[in-house]
């Protein structure tokens, strides 16, 4: 397995945890009476600033792949992502090696606008829309162009929303546990 069909199975994945993460989140009053939610969300919390650290390194380490190995030129919408997603590689390695209970203050804002902007770049990749901004300003390839089509739906934007979005799920678990 070559290392894109690997990440786009990991953004596959995630995407599939996500959606049985809200399902049971929305139907836990069921799930509740068993006490599997409770049991669940208790797991998940222990893990959840080492679980963000895994998934923003291997964000990182993706695009760096893309970039450096695979010889795929960033455009400024990705550019903008890394700068939202690099930082919080060290930002969870030293939460996680401090156990700082209180990362999500300062991760849940650069996860969030994150994902707003991969959200943006997704859509801009979909939509086909010939008048993206990346493509007319500067050397950035266009934004529209698509490097990686996994599964009718993964590009690198999506695998960075995916990534984004996980992270601050688990930055709102977080949060929620300290109440």
């Amino acid at each position: 397995m070559d290392v894109i069909s690997f990440l786009s199975l990991l953004t596959l994945l995630s995407n599939i945890f996500l959606t049985l993460l809200l399902i049971s989140f929305l139907l836990k009053k069921y799930f509740n009476k068993s006490g599997l939610w409770d049991r669940s969300i208790s797991f998940l919390n222990g893990q959840l600033i080492l679980l963000s650290l895994i998934v923003a390194f291997t964000a990182t380490a993706g695009s760096l792949y893309f970039s450096e190995i695979s010889g795929f030129a960033p455009c400024k919408l990705c550019w903008f992502q890394r700068i939202f997603m690099y930082p919080l590689v060290i930002v969870f390695f030293v939460a996680y090696r401090i156990s700082d209970k209180n990362v999500w203050r300062y991760s849940l804002p650069l996860s969030a606008i994150g994902a707003f902007i991969a959200a943006y770049h997704y859509y801009l990749q979909r939509a086909a829309n010939p008048l993206v901004p990346c493509s007319t300003v500067g050397f950035s390839v266009s934004c529209s162009e698509r490097f990686v089509m996994q599964y009718g739906f993964i590009t690198i934007p999506w695998m960075a929303l995916s990534a984004f979005v996980l992270i601050t799920v688990f930055m709102f678990l977080l949060k929620n546990s300290q109440k």
